[in-house]
């Protein structure tokens, strides 16, 4: 008989068994490797044991600058932008319970890919200059975001609930989001639409300790919440009147795990732009890894959704040197066929 840790506190109880900690800790020591291999390769490439040396504050000047002000922000904002991704993908697969739910398939980053492409569009003046700040550009994404859930869960509402309503509406309210980005796109400025066009496909270029600061907190804030859900959320895995049988507010419960979708999502698109089917792969690579149990599929899901966007962007700014490609291309080349794959084999 296979033995358990439980972790028992008055919220919450989940089990992570010997396998699957095992993985966890596999898979952190992989996001490790990710993140200096990404750190220490580039147009000057650094050896890891330099990279540790920088990071440690005993490195060469010229190292630590390039690290610490260029590369290592990057990095950050990439694993957990997909890390967060990633989580709000295994939420929507529970909630939902359907494989193929993620934060892009039922319109959530589609909302606040709306806003953020709108925000380009009604504040740029003739001489392509925004009338406001650029930094004001996730703050609009974010809120995109929330109002599209807020109105997935409106208009799925009809005595309550039901998972197939809530993705049936979500897929409706993506294709409408996607029409009204191209339509934006097309009436604003060319450049605009570039780089709009490039925020959309998913990047971290750019990225500076400004975006770190604003991105941790919402990660770190979140990560509690989960793990005081992470119980009712394996509940609700055996159907809605069970989980009423359990004395569980399904509909209210529900609702909140929405929201923390929501904000996991929003807050990675603001920063790093629309990664494409890093919610939809990430949770399925850790149900592989550490089964259906959200106590050890929430970890994974988070380590194996921040290596993939790490080594996506470094493919991006490597590969094809001196030009880069957005790291959502890469998170797509390999989302893609995985979808496929998983719509042949669910039927």
């Amino acid at each position: 008989m296979r033995k358990y840790w439980v972790l028992q506190r008055k919220s919450f109880s989940f089990l992570i068994d010997k396998k699957t900690t095992v993985s966890i800790i596999a898979l952190t020591l992989g996001a490790i490797a990710a993140m200096l291999l990404s750190i220490g390769v580039g147009d000057m490439y650094i050896a890891p044991w330099d990279v540790f040396n920088a990071l440690i504050g005993t490195g060469l000047d010229i190292n630590q600058l390039i690290i610490t002000e260029f590369r290592l922000p990057r990095v950050l904002v990439a694993f957990i932008a997909g890390a967060s991704l990633a989580l709000s993908g295994a939420i929507l697969q529970g909630i939902i319970r359907n494989p193929l739910a993620s934060p892009d398939m039922i319109g959530i980053t589609g909302g606040a890919g709306f806003a953020a492409v709108a925000f380009l569009t009604m504040f740029s003046d003739d001489s392509n200059n925004l009338l406001l700040s650029i930094n004001y550009l996730p703050l609009f994404a974010f809120g995109g975001a929330t109002i599209v859930a807020f109105l997935i869960y409106v208009l799925a509402w009809k005595d309550g609930v039901t998972p197939i309503r809530l993705i049936l509406i979500g897929i409706g309210l993506m294709a409408l989001l996607q029409a009204l980005t191209t339509l934006m796109m097309l009436m604003g400025p060319i450049y605009r639409a570039s780089q709009a066009t490039i925020w959309l496909t998913g990047t971290v270029y750019g990225t500076s300790w400004n975006e770190v600061k604003a991105l941790l907190p919402w990660f770190i804030g979140l990560i509690p919440i989960l793990v005081l859900l992470v119980r009712r959320l394996n509940i609700q895995g055996f159907g809605d009147d069970l989980t009423k049988g359990a004395g569980i507010s399904v509909h209210r419960e529900r609702f909140l795990l929405l929201m923390v979708c929501t904000a996991l999502a929003g807050s990675a698109v603001a920063f790093a732009g629309a990664m494409g089917f890093v919610g939809l792969i990430g949770p399925h690579i850790a149900r592989r890894i550490s089964g259906s149990s959200f106590g050890g599929l929430f970890p994974a899901s988070a380590l194996i959704g921040g290596i993939m966007v790490v080594l996506a962007d470094l493919a991006g700014r490597t590969l094809f040197s001196p030009l880069e490609v957005p790291a959502g291309v890469f998170t797509a080349a390999i989302g893609a066929p995985y979808f496929i794959y998983l719509l042949f084999k669910n039927q």
